[in-house]
């Protein structure tokens, strides 16, 4: 008899990859292996093999399954032909088969049967009279004929031996426990896994039935989860697989949007109501791979979140998920529901406007990570501040997409800005000359712009600045940025955090962000004066002269120029981080010369090209239009 300790043996002697990479050209991608699916046509590739789980998986069309699995569905062979071949190349002997399970063999019985005939079994006992208790807890949730029917509901009874009794005649016992009907435990008798629940399927992509949702019925076990699934499966992947997708993507497809919820219960709900397009994960947090299951759909799915603290606790583990996956025009939305309330109760308090209303308010990523972190822990002193910060861009750094990371910085950079460095009363007054250096150095005298001066400035900190950083390197972006910057000097505030920290920068940004910090009003004439009575020039148009950009135009529109100088800086702040990747990927390719490491070497390649294209495009489109 092939025990399913026995199988699990043979899966675990059988590396997938080299089984599958025989008919199928795989690629390496991180510890998985990717590739067009071979169960149905496409471009790109959704197709993954991972040999840690011992699956196979397609994002596309939903196929899943092990190594047993691609023998029978891929190879085509009977189950016992493909247990036959991969013994042999594991060399482990089969078992003599009993009469039984010789004659499932025959039959060619799969997993799918299993569950198909186990979901007809629930369903005539719902309607069974033994079902009346579960009957009685339906018509409580309000769920009409149609929703039953469509979403096949079903009743366990509370039987340890209730499905073996009606189904061990078509399968073996074998199987029944490798579908997740049964549990095997040593020296114990095997028993029915779903008992006194209402039964609900889960199905794939396909609509096919892999796997069951109990919920319980008796308020007396009050030990038992109120929520059971099946344990994973050659059919199932809780990881990998999306309740209610089959019905909710055609829905999305015409609605543009796709809605996820905590559970079951919150889809059928919602479908009741008229949404549709609604999908939950099964018991876990949202996945990695369940994220591009959703992006496959729509581009920007809602998750909805209850708005208790386990409810904010699951958004940011799908905020922190979904971060390093980031890629153009693809992200997340996220909506929390009033505290106390699921999906049920408000549709059922105040209708589905009430929802979609809701629904209408969910916010962005970047909104969620900022309000978030900033609501996390007190703020009252620099540390809890500084901390703040540091928080926020670690969530950045985990971010993958060079362009994405770049704004996401910025944005969050210029939020915190806001909130740590809220504007202080001017302490910038021009005095008389210092006698050091022979120059001017601002002093706390008089009025400035027709205010008191208040208590001294800090000077000292410029000095200090351009002293450690008088070696900073210049070109002609930078030059051109700050000239910019001195034209436009109400733009400063704007850029002063995400110049901060671009590392290398020339020196007189440091003076600038500096002024930014301590002035209530930035004006042209004042920021000259700064630089030159510490010690740093003006940037005149001799170190930018090769780069005719629209916003040093003496002409430029307002709008057009203040957008055209953000884009420069997104250049300037860009420019080292991609310098510095290309440099780590070029040494490790000299270091390991691998295909990964040329690959990345090459990416990183042609995105430099790309960035030297863009800045050349934006340097000349001035030059070419006048």
């Amino acid at each position: 008899m092939l025990t399913p300790q026995w199988l699990d043996q043979l899966r675990s002697k059988t590396t997938l990859s080299a089984l599958v990479g025989r008919s199928v050209r795989l690629q390496k991608a991180g510890r998985e292996y990717k590739a067009c699916c071979p169960f149905h046509d496409e471009k790109s590739p959704s197709f993954y093999v991972n040999d840690d789980k011992g699956f196979y998986h397609c994002f596309g069309c939903g196929a899943h399954g092990d190594a047993i699995r691609w023998m029978t569905d891929h190879q085509g062979l009977a189950f016992m032909d493909a247990v036959k071949d991969l013994a042999a190349e594991a060399g482990m002997d089969i078992p003599a088969p009993d009469p039984r399970a010789a004659k499932a063999a025959q039959k060619r019985d799969t997993l799918h049967d299993v569950t198909g005939a186990a979901q007809e079994w629930f369903r005539s006992r719902l309607a069974a009279p033994e079902g009346d208790q579960a009957r009685a807890y339906l018509a409580t949730r309000g769920f009409n004929a149609r929703t039953l029917e469509r979403f096949g509901f079903g009743f366990a009874p509370d039987d340890r031996q209730a499905l073996k009794q009606a189904l061990g005649s078509r399968f073996p016992e074998a199987m029944l426990v490798e579908a997740g009907l049964r549990i095997e435990v040593e020296e114990r008798d095997t028993y029915d896994r779903f008992r006194g629940r209402l039964m609900l399927p889960i199905e794939d992509a396909r609509g096919r039935v892999i796997a069951f949702g109990g919920r319980i019925l008796s308020k007396e076990k009050t030990k038992a989860p109120k929520y059971l699934n099946s344990p994973d499966t050659p059919l199932f992947d809780k990881g990998r697989t999306l309740y209610n997708l089959h019905r909710a993507a055609p829905a999305a497809r015409q609605s543009g949007r796709m809605i996820v919820v905590e559970g079951y219960m919150d889809v059928i709900a919602l479908a009741a109501a008229g949404i549709e397009e609604c999908v939950a994960p099964l018991g876990t947090a949202l996945t990695e791979h369940q994220i591009e299951m959703l992006w496959r759909q729509v581009e920007t799915p809602t998750l909805c979140f209850d708005g208790d603290a386990a409810g904010q606790r699951a958004a940011m583990r799908a905020v922190t998920r979904a971060l390093p996956l980031l890629r153009p025009a693809h992200s997340l939305r996220i909506v929390r529901l009033p505290e106390g309330l699921d999906p049920d109760d408000l549709l059922k308090s105040k209708g589905r406007k009430a929802m979609e209303d809701l629904l209408g308010e969910a916010k962005g990523l970047v909104d969620v990570l900022w309000e978030t972190e900033r609501d996390a822990q007190p703020l009252a002193t620099p540390e809890d501040k500084a901390g703040l910060k540091a928080r926020l861009m670690a969530h950045v750094d985990a971010i993958q997409d060079p362009d994405i990371a770049s704004l996401y910085r910025r944005e969050l950079s210029e939020r915190y800005s806001e909130f740590a460095f809220p504007r202080r009363e001017n302490r910038w007054q021009p005095g008389g000359p210092n006698r050091q250096s022979g120059g001017q150095k601002w002093q706390p005298r008089g009025k400035w712009n027709g205010r008191p001066a208040p208590a001294p400035s800090l000077p000292e900190s410029i000095e200090r600045l351009r002293r450690a950083l008088e070696g900073g390197s210049r070109d002609a972006l930078s030059a051109a940025v700050l000239a910019g910057l001195m034209r436009r000097p109400e733009l400063v505030p704007r850029h002063a955090e995400a110049l901060a920290r671009t590392p290398g920068l020339d020196s007189r940004f440091a003076a600038l962000i500096e002024c930014c910090h301590a002035l209530d009003t930035l004006e042209t004439g004042a920021l000259a004066t700064i630089l030159t009575g510490n010690g740093l020039e003006v940037p005149g148009t001799a170190e930018y002269s090769g780069l005719r950009f629209g916003f040093l135009a003496p002409d430029a529109d307002a709008q057009h120029a203040a957008e055209e100088l953000a884009q420069a800086i997104e250049l300037l702040v860009e420019r080292p981080v991609l310098e510095a990747a290309l440099a780590e990927a070029t040494s490790r390719h000299e270091t390991e010369f691998s295909d990964e490491t040329w690959a990345e070497q090459q990416r990183l390649l042609k995105r430099k090209l790309e960035f030297d294209n863009r800045l050349r495009q934006m340097a000349t489109r001035h030059a070419s239009s006048s």
